[in-house]
């Protein structure tokens, strides 16, 4: 699963996750003004940095909401 962090690397301006964050393939995360200035290129593995997809909330979030249900209609 794709980390999403909240903050670029270079910077660290915040990033929502529904915010615009370019990434690596080590997933190295950049704000949009940083990417340009960077020339999207990662200055940490000199990997292209992409558009990050979008969340509009976080899947282990979900996740362990329905696993604490699950849990508490099994166990007494």
């Amino acid at each position: 699963m794709l980390k999403m962090k909240a903050t670029c690397e270079r910077c660290s301006a915040q990033l929502g996750l529904a915010d615009e964050a370019f990434i690596c393939s080590y997933e190295c995360t950049f704000c949009p003004e940083c990417t340009e200035a960077l020339r999207r290129q990662c200055p940490n593995c000199q990997g292209n940095l992409v558009l990050r997809p979008l969340r509009r909330s976080s899947p282990t979030a979900v996740a362990k909401s329905g696993f604490k249900a699950k849990l508490e209609t099994i166990l007494p």
